[in-house]
């Protein structure tokens, strides 16, 4: 039986990583498959960004947190919901980012800078880091996960691989979202510490 310190998978961003990858059993195997996806999942990355953006912009809920300035955007905000597109300055801003996020999944090292960026993509959709207007509930932040990972398990499932690397590199995908989806929620404990 494996021994945890509990109090420190809340303080330790480290140690949280590697309890949920041994527990969940995402090892390098896994990371090689994410990584080895390049060839087919760089070039498909805009359509996927466009599918997300498209399901964000269509509730007013999901929508309403790209109107404030977004952190680190200087052009124009839109006045209103009704004003957002796929095309927005403030929104072509986002979807770069989430680019960005994807192409880190498949081109980093998952070493301590990579459970950094993990942990940052959860505190930076609440008020405790970027704009501090921005605070995204957790369910909706759980509804983009859900939607990121349809959008790319869909992906997956049309590249001309063999159905057993597709079966593997799904499931290697799914661990990840996994924890990127615990450090989302993490950041939405009371009990959060180093905030």
């Amino acid at each position: 039986m494996h021994t945890i310190d509990e109090p420190r998978l809340e303080t330790d961003p480290q140690y949280r990583y590697e309890f949920l990858a041994g527990f969940i059993g995402f090892g390098p195997d896994d990371v090689k498959l994410i990584q080895a996806a390049a060839p087919h999942l760089g070039p498909r990355v805009p359509q996927l960004v466009d599918q997300t953006y498209q399901k964000l912009l269509s509730y007013d809920a999901t929508a309403r947190h790209f109107v404030p300035r977004q952190h680190g955007f200087d052009g124009p905000t839109p006045p209103d919901v009704k004003s957002l597109s796929l095309d927005h300055p403030q929104i072509q801003f986002r979807k770069d980012h989430l680019n960005r996020y994807f192409i880190q999944l498949i081109g980093r090292a998952y070493d301590a800078k990579m459970v950094q960026y993990l942990d940052m993509v959860g505190r930076i959709h609440t008020p405790k880091a970027g704009n501090r207007e921005i605070n995204v509930p957790l369910v909706q932040m759980n509804a983009l996960m859900g939607v990121l990972s349809q959008v790319l398990f869909h992906s997956i499932c049309e590249w001309p691989i063999t159905p057993e690397l597709r079966l593997r590199t799904i499931l290697a995908f799914n661990k990840l979202l996994w924890i990127q989806n615990d450090f989302i929620n993490r950041h939405y404990q009371p009990e959060s510490v180093g905030e």
